[in-house]
């Protein structure tokens, strides 16, 4: 017996007043009303209702189990809108996890736009290059950049794709020229990405499809990009940056492209998550408007 169908119907008995109304509100037999209440009675071990051929009346244990099903109906029913509602309208807590470089040098450019958008979504934001675990880690979405991933129970939606670039401060470029080939790197103070404790080979393409590889044993290694953009701001040296990441720098005159000629391959933005069936909205929301900010971006 389904308890919840039973008191349903139990309660569109009394208040149809009879069984063949109720059936016919309900859209069933008479036999059908009648089984569920017989059940119902059976598994309660009470009488609830009181038959005749004429009349039909509670029992004064069935008026007050009656009052117990509507209070009971109606907690359900208000349990299953509030879950519908926050389905559909994005609210409460989106935990987001994202490497330092998007917590750090992106996050002015899109999380105004996205709280102004969504002032019910409270962000609860944390930054480490290293990929975490969703599930185990509780997050409801990562922001990862990488080359394509590999194929998991995640689902991975691509948010944009962006080629790395060389790019310099112009007051590193005054004081050590400019870069005319890839030859001449190997004289320049180079800023080098780590990873594992061993610097990331920088992997050059030019416009032809020449690749050359570029140890970037320079001035400074360090494991962070942002480190690395800090850097490269400061007139240090040269750094292989996505062009997303400094656009804003190139526009402003903060940076400079070096070799424009040539670029290090693409890097792909993705948002992660867990499922794709009965995403909350909050996560939807979240998705949509990244994939729209890097449209525009």
């Amino acid at each position: 017996m389904n308890q919840l169908f039973a008191m349903r119907v139990f309660c569109m008995l009394v208040e149809a007043k009879g069984f063949s109304a109720a059936a016919e509100r309900l859209g069933t037999t008479h036999s059908t009303v009648s089984r569920q209440v017989q059940q119902l009675e059976a598994a309660l071990g009470v009488r609830l209702v009181n038959r005749n051929t004429r009349r039909f009346s509670l029992t004064a244990k069935g008026e007050q189990y009656h009052l117990a099903c509507l209070d009971i109906l109606q907690r359900v029913d208000a349990a299953a809108l509030a879950v519908a509602d926050e389905q559909s309208r994005p609210t409460g807590t989106l935990r987001i996890s994202a490497p330092l470089s998007i917590g750090t040098l992106e996050i002015g450019h899109w999380l105004p736009g996205f709280q102004a958008r969504y002032p019910d979504i409270q962000i609860d934001l944390s930054c480490d290059d290293k990929f975490v675990d969703l599930l185990a880690d509780r997050f409801d979405v990562a922001l990862r950049i990488s080359a394509p991933l590999a194929d998991s129970s995640l689902v991975a939606r691509q948010l944009t794709a962006s080629e790395q670039i060389l790019v310099a401060a112009p007051a590193y470029v005054l004081r050590n020229g400019l870069v005319r080939s890839v030859g001449e790197l190997s004289e320049h103070r180079l800023l080098g990405y780590v990873v594992g404790g061993s610097t990331v080979n920088w992997m050059l393409c030019d416009d032809k499809g020449k690749h050359v590889v570029i140890e970037p044993a320079g001035v400074l290694r360090a494991d962070t990009i942002t480190s690395l953009y800090g850097a490269a701001l400061a007139g240090v040296g040269i750094a292989l940056l996505t062009r997303v990441t400094v656009q804003a720098d190139l526009l402003a005159g903060r940076l400079v492209q070096v070799l424009p000629h040539y670029n290090g391959g693409q890097r792909r933005y993705y948002a992660v998550y867990p499922h794709a069936q009965h995403l909350p909205a909050k996560v939807r929301a979240f998705v949509d408007f990244m994939v729209e900010h890097y449209a525009s971006a």
